[in-house]
């Protein structure tokens, strides 16, 4: 049975606001949390970028959800190291209510250290490198790791949850969909594709069936649709980008000229606007379709309490479950 959660933009709300969004949440009737981790927003339009991991402390002490970033890249910004040591005291605080949910990440956030931004493959590489150490460290070993791009040197951590912190993988493409399979703990993506979903769980082998999968949809609730589908046009018109440019441009402002060529027209299959409930269900539909265990939704725009209204009374009611 497919569960719903909602997903806190960070690229587009200030600490508090992201609190307050997760009570609303949690009274409205969403079982999980997503929240996501950016070092920039995607446009200046979002305006917000706060550190994950002092919001999910307190998240922690605001709701009892589950809660998953999605996603943290482990690869350049943050060691894989100190991303283990973040998840860990993360599932101490949420008493084991935590997923790490790791990526290759983008160039807006990740080459803010500086050094260049490798190519797609060798991404992928670093993250499979990087799983492995952070597993490590969450099993309590003591770890001294030199390995081809990363080294550590007699670390351990000694806060850690009862149970290791699940780690699932973010993918869009097929390498990365087998590479989640392999050594993924559970699968995320953004597309309700079905056919990348098989792929995962092929790569999964035996245990493939019983790996969960995590999409996540953005809305844009209003009564107007056509003032709500200005409003994510408005915010978030980098999801009209295609294909790899996203993981290529390196500030805001790259993203704003390239959302020059992004029509309102252009995102109407991607953003679900409106108040239309049967619209909001079948968009949902599609990834229960696809074979998803938990959708995350995320309400593009400052109407944050009437969308909460609107799932409360006239969505989540329609859902299986």
């Amino acid at each position: 049975m497919t569960e719903y959660g909602y997903f806190l933009a960070a690229e587009e709300h200030g600490p508090a606001a992201l609190v307050e969004q997760a009570r609303m949440a949690e009274q409205a009737g969403f079982s999980a949390l997503w929240i996501s981790d950016p070092f920039h927003p995607w446009t200046g339009a979002q305006g917000q970028s706060p550190f994950v991991w002092s919001v999910i402390g307190a998240l922690s002490q605001a709701t009892s959800l589950p809660v998953q970033t999605a996603v943290t890249c482990p690869l350049l910004r943050i060691h894989p190291a100190v991303t283990a040591q973040a998840a860990a005291t993360s599932a101490v605080l949420l008493e084991g209510r935590f997923r790490l949910g790791v990526g290759t990440g983008e160039a807006l956030n990740e080459h803010v250290p500086g050094g260049p931004w490798p190519q797609a493959s060798i991404r992928l590489e670093m993250l499979e490198e990087a799983v492995s150490v952070i597993r490590q460290l969450l099993d309590g070993q003591e770890v001294s790791h030199h390995g081809k791009h990363y080294t550590v040197e007699n670390a351990r951590l000694y806060t850690l949850p009862e149970e290791p912190v699940p780690i699932d993988i973010a993918a869009a493409g097929p390498a990365a969909a087998e590479l989640a399979g392999r050594v993924g703990d559970g699968f995320i993506t953004m597309v309700p594709d079905a056919e990348i979903v098989a792929r995962f769980r092929r790569g999964s082998g035996a245990s493939g069936n019983s790996k969960p999968v995590r999409g996540g949809l953005r809305v844009c609730w209003g009564t107007d649709q056509y003032e709500t589908l200005g409003t994510a046009h408005r915010l978030w018109p980098n999801l009209g980008i295609p294909g790899e440019l996203a993981q290529l441009l390196p500030t805001p402002a790259h993203f704003e000229q390239a959302a020059e060529l992004v029509t309102p027209e252009q995102l109407a299959d991607r953003v679900t606007c409106g108040d239309d409930p049967e619209a909001h269900t079948r968009a949902l539909a599609a990834y229960a379709e696809a074979g998803f265990d938990t959708v995350y939704v995320n309400q593009i725009g400052p109407d944050q309490r009437g969308f909460f209204d609107f799932y409360r009374t006239k969505v989540l009611p329609q859902l299986p479950g």
